[in-house]
């Protein structure tokens, strides 16, 4: 598999808890969108007392879904993958309600600090209130009813990026968040993302033999390993697409974005553009684009 192949057949199924695997269900949130497909995944873990991996967003019906598939059973973990509004801010109200220990990397922050007079285009999108009880580094292990959750820290997509590996028996699988995902590409943004972070990851996945992927929306990955080479050739490609522009004339970011996504939703020529952005902070770190200034996504780019 040279090029992913993505899956976008997926039924949402909006207030229902759907079984995914054993003592797994899925609710899925109904704030589907260009960048969010059919809604945000929560997942509920265990039989007796529970973990809950991305409670999801502020949202009454999503809230009611869940209470329901909980079923007043004790909840003792909160697992947050990252702290966009379409995954963590049920975390608090979840949290009150039954007490659970809240487990994420850490709180919201960028990748790299801002330049001067940047601002980040994303920052409405970020839960900054969110703190964590336990901020779990890279192989930190927590244990519960029947299950354990090791933390994968993945930064990429956002900078505190974390995905929980379920251990044990036959359930061999990652809660991947929005870092790798059946049904697209994850959205690198800076400053929130970096590229290079987010290639590091998929590097540390692929030294993984897990049997599948349940990611923030859409389907499960399955065949991971092959996905993720697939997703990082894809990367690659998409790279030499941008410096191709740029040795071709293209100065801004604009242009490369009408003439590379010329085939994509309109909708998402915004969330482009930030992705070539992050492309060419990576080109420009390693001294084969150059640009006055910092990298912005309104500077003019050149050949090194």
């Amino acid at each position: 598999m040279t090029e992913p192949q993505f899956d976008k057949t997926f039924e949402p199924a909006h207030g229902e808890a759907v079984p995914v695997a054993t003592d797994i269900l899925r609710v899925t949130a109904p704030n589907a969108g260009p960048l969010t497909f059919h809604g945000t995944n929560s997942y509920i873990v265990g039989g007796d007392t529970l973990a809950v991996i991305d409670p999801g967003p502020e949202d009454e019906s999503h809230w009611r879904t869940l209470e329901a598939a909980i079923a007043g059973r004790p909840v003792s973990h909160i697992f947050v993958t990252h702290t966009h509004r379409d995954h963590s801010p049920l975390t608090a109200r979840l949290k009150e309600k039954t007490g659970a220990t809240v487990v994420a990397e850490g709180p919201h922050r960028a990748a790299r600090p801002l330049y001067t007079r940047e601002i980040n285009p994303l920052k409405e999108s970020a839960d900054m209130d969110f703190v964590p009880d336990i901020a779990a580094g890279h192989g930190h292990v927590i244990s519960g009813d029947g299950w354990a959750m090791e933390t994968l820290h993945t930064p990429g997509h956002t900078a505190n990026h974390a995905a929980f590996a379920l251990t044990g028996g036959d359930t061999d699988l990652v809660f991947s968040g929005d870092h790798v995902m059946a049904w697209a590409t994850s959205i690198i943004a800076p400053p929130d993302g970096a590229m290079s972070d987010f290639m590091a990851s998929l590097d540390m996945l692929l030294e993984r033999d897990d049997r599948f992927y349940l990611p923030g929306h859409g389907g499960p990955v399955k065949e991971p390993r092959q996905f993720v080479r697939a997703l990082k050739t894809h990367r690659r490609m998409r790279e030499r697409a941008v410096f191709g522009r740029v040795e071709k004339g293209d100065r801004l970011i604009a242009d490369m974005v009408k003439a590379i996504y010329r085939d994509t939703d309109p909708r998402l020529h915004g969330a482009a553009a930030l992705s070539v952005l992050a492309h060419l902070e990576d080109l420009v770190g390693r001294g084969e684009v150059v640009t006055d200034g910092p990298p912005a996504i309104h500077g003019e780019y050149r050949p090194a």
